[in-house]
């Protein structure tokens, strides 16, 4: 009970300064992240910065974690097993690149701007949480139907 106690402070507080960051470095304003993706019209460099930033955090943070034999607060790590390059993976980060460089938000942003309450950012995260649950649901829904069918 202690560890997922634990686990629940970690993970606020951990998204706390992530929201936090994000709201800082200006990524939940839309129109800015979209000028950082307009290379051919008015772009915006600034948030070169911000990706330099993360890159730097998530390295010392790889670097650290390769040193542990398991993390603090649970009994491994849970890293992505499949390394493979396949279609499924390439038309995900076109569909992602696409919605990101349209909406000017990806996940991440999304969520932390849902604090300030701006209706597009709620259809954005709702279109998502749907888009979210057709990929988990879907597959297994055409085996049924198909197998109804047949």
């Amino acid at each position: 009970m202690r560890t997922v106690l634990a686990r629940i402070a970690v993970a606020l507080t951990t998204g706390m300064i992530f929201g936090f960051g994000l709201s800082l470095s200006g990524m939940l304003d839309p129109a800015r992240v979209r000028g950082f993706l307009d290379v051919a019209g008015n772009f915006d460099p600034s948030l070169a910065f911000v990706l330099a930033g993360a890159v730097m955090v998530s390295t010392i943070g790889t670097l650290i974690s390769r040193r542990l034999r398991r993390p603090l607060l649970d009994s491994k790590f849970h890293l992505p097993v499949k390394h493979d390059i396949d279609v499924p993976l390439v038309a995900g980060a076109a569909i992602f690149g696409a919605g990101w460089g349209m909406s000017g938000l990806c996940p991440g942003p999304a969520i932390a701007s849902l604090a300030l309450g701006f209706l597009p950012t709620y259809v954005f995260a709702g279109t998502m949480l749907a888009g979210i649950l057709l990929h988990d649901h879907w597959p297994q829904w055409l085996w049924q139907v198909g197998r109804k069918t047949s």
